[in-house]
């Protein structure tokens, strides 16, 4: 009787022991499925000031609804500024105000799809210099020279303006357009883009663009370093009207580009004449120009 007692007794022991270890290793296996299940942190990725700056604001729910189409819209805004696929013509004068000194220079400016061409008219010592921008190659000829010199676009002309600023105008060819929010500039509605450039050889790695909402010309323009820091600020006024094809339009009027770091030095670019024209391609081959 006593060894039948014992016997329940070890039995019931063991039965406890196996159900305690099958419990144990159920929430083992439980934790394991949790820890398996649970988010992995992607690694942290440092951003520029720029671009930090740029996602502050949410995107305007209204735009994305429409499905703006950032590329297309800075396509529309080229043309404001010169870009034209049958040619167009017009006069720059560049006055620069820098470290309280004062120049100027004027150009006569021919623009076609992808090229364009800037002839120096004043100063007199200066007078029939060229820059010639083909197939995103910005070629600096001089009178007398036979030998044309590429240079960056980048290279300064005078002041804040670049060698880009005066020859290149067509945004849609050398960047890639993002849509990033809508906004007010001086209590217009304007689109912000995020354009990245696309080759090494344009005038700026990056640039803060706003575009009109309504008239879907370009009204400021945050130049970008590599870095991703402003370090030109551009504004555009458009009293100009270009006759075309279909009707006239606004043409750029003055361009003021000023110096972020240094805001007293400021170039102004303005613009008059402008006339579409049907320019024949050879005005842009090098060999035409150096003879």
């Amino acid at each position: 009787m006593i060894l039948n007692k014992v016997n329940l007794a070890l039995g019931i022991s063991l039965y406890l022991c196996i159900e305690a270890a099958l419990i144990a290793a159920t929430a083992v296996k439980g934790a394991d499925k949790v820890k398996d299940d649970l988010p992995v942190s992607s690694p942290k990725v440092s951003k520029s000031k720029s671009e930090v700056q740029l996602e502050q604001v949410p995107k305007d729910s209204a735009t994305k609804k429409n499905n703006l189409n950032a590329g297309e819209l800075l396509k529309e805004s080229d043309k404001y500024r010169g870009a034209s696929v049958f040619g167009i013509s017009w006069n720059v004068a560049v006055e620069t105000m820098e470290d309280g000194e004062k120049s100027s220079r004027s150009y006569s400016v021919k623009a076609k799809d992808q090229n364009a061409l800037a002839e120096c008219t004043l100063p007199a010592r200066l007078k029939g210099e060229v820059f010639l921008f083909k197939e995103r190659v910005m070629w600096f000829i001089k009178p007398g020279v036979r030998k044309p010199l590429a240079i960056s676009s980048r290279q300064r002309v005078s002041g804040q303006a670049a060698t880009g600023d005066i020859a290149s105008t067509n945004y849609s060819r050398d960047y890639k357009a993002k849509f990033i929010r809508t906004e007010k500039i001086d209590d217009e509605e304007a689109h912000l883009l995020s354009l990245k450039a696309i080759a090494k050889n344009v005038t700026y790695d990056g640039i803060n663009y706003w575009v009109s909402v309504k008239r879907k010309v370009a009204l400021k323009a945050e130049f970008l370093t590599v870095s991703g820091e402003v370090f030109k600020v551009a504004t555009f006024v458009y009293k100009n009207q270009l006759a075309t094809a279909k009707g006239k339009i606004p043409f750029v009027s003055t361009m003021q580009i000023e110096d972020a770091q240094n805001p007293g030095n400021i170039t102004t670019l303005t613009y008059d004449s402008p006339e579409e024209d049907d320019l024949d391609n050879s005005i842009f081959n090098i060999n035409n120009i150096i003879r």
